[in-house]
């Protein structure tokens, strides 16, 4: 069915930061496969290190700045610039901005289940 989406419509979950639960997710594409997920960090939080065997994803800095480690590379993104990750790329997201950094991660196939910590 098409319908218009939001973060007041769409489904929310928390996630990561030093309580596990210090940012938001809204899902707002959530399909076997495919997700667009919109994200909420405030400064001074992130993810922890991992992997994904089969999504392929980008991030994309709608406001903010966003640092993404990928490997062995540190890459700043601030709004309106993205970053491509492959399957099988160890990766890691923070916000290390005094400004909190709102995000969408697109995901192919979705990542949820496909994570591994590394």
């Amino acid at each position: 069915m098409t319908q218009i989406i939001s973060p007041q419509t769409a489904e929310h979950y928390k996630w990561g930061g030093p309580q596990g639960e210090d940012c938001d997710g809204w899902h707002l594409v959530r399909t076997p496969d495919l997700s667009v997920i919109e994200e909420l960090m405030p400064p001074g939080t992130s993810e922890v290190p991992h992997l994904h065997l089969h999504s392929r994803q980008f991030f994309y800095v709608l406001a903010g700045e966003l640092t993404i480690d990928v490997e062995q590379h540190s890459f700043v993104l601030h709004a309106g610039a993205g970053l491509e990750v492959s399957p099988g790329q160890r990766h890691q997201v923070f916000n290390r901005g005094s400004d909190p950094t709102r995000i969408l991660v697109t995901s192919q196939p979705p990542s949820h289940g496909d994570r591994i910590n590394t």
